[in-house]
C-alpha cells in the first residue's frame, strides 16, 4: 500500500467515524433529552453533521467516480433540507403553542402569549 492509498484510506474512515460518532451521540441524545426542542436540536445536529461526514467519508474511498459525484450531490441536498426542515418543525410547534421552558434564559422569546384556538374560531365566525 502506498502513502497516497493509506492517506485516502485514513482519511475517509477518519470521517465516517466521526460521521458515526454524530449519529450515535445524537441518537442518544433523542432518547435522553427531555423535552422537545433539546431532542429537536440533537436531530438536527445529527442530521447535517453525522450524515454529511459520512458522506464525505464514502465519497473520498469512492474516489474520482460517478459514485462520488452522486454522494457529493446528496450531500449538499441534506445540507441544504436537513436545517429546513427543522426550522419547520420547530415553527409549527412554537406557532402551534408549544413554548421552551422559561427560566431557561429563553424568556425573550416567549413574549407573546400562546395562540388560542377558541380564539381564532370567535374571530372567523365574527367575520
Amino acid at each position: 500500500m502506498s502513502g497516497l492509498e493509506l492517506l485516502v484510506e485514513v482519511l475517509s474512515w477518519g470521517f465516517i467515524l466521526s460521521g458515526s460518532a454524530f449519529l450515535l451521540i445524537g441518537a442518544f441524545g433523542v432518547l435522553r433529552f427531555p423535552d422537545f426542542w433539546s431532542r429537536l436540536h440533537a436531530v438536527s445536529v445529527m442530521d447535517s453533521a453525522g450524515v454529511i461526514l459520512l458522506l464525505i467519508g464514502m465519497a473520498i474511498q469512492a474516489g474520482p467516480t460517478l459514485i462520488a459525484v452522486k454522494l457529493i450531490i446528496i450531500g449538499i441536498f441534506l445540507f441544504i433540507t436537513g436545517p429546513t426542515a427543522t426550522h419547520a418543525v420547530a415553527n409549527a410547534a412554537f406557532v402551534s403553542g408549544l413554548r421552551p421552558k422559561e427560566g431557561e434564559g429563553l424568556k425573550s422569546i416567549i413574549d407573546a402569549p400562546a395562540p388560542q384556538p377558541e380564539a381564532k374560531k370567535q374571530a372567523v365566525e365574527a367575520s
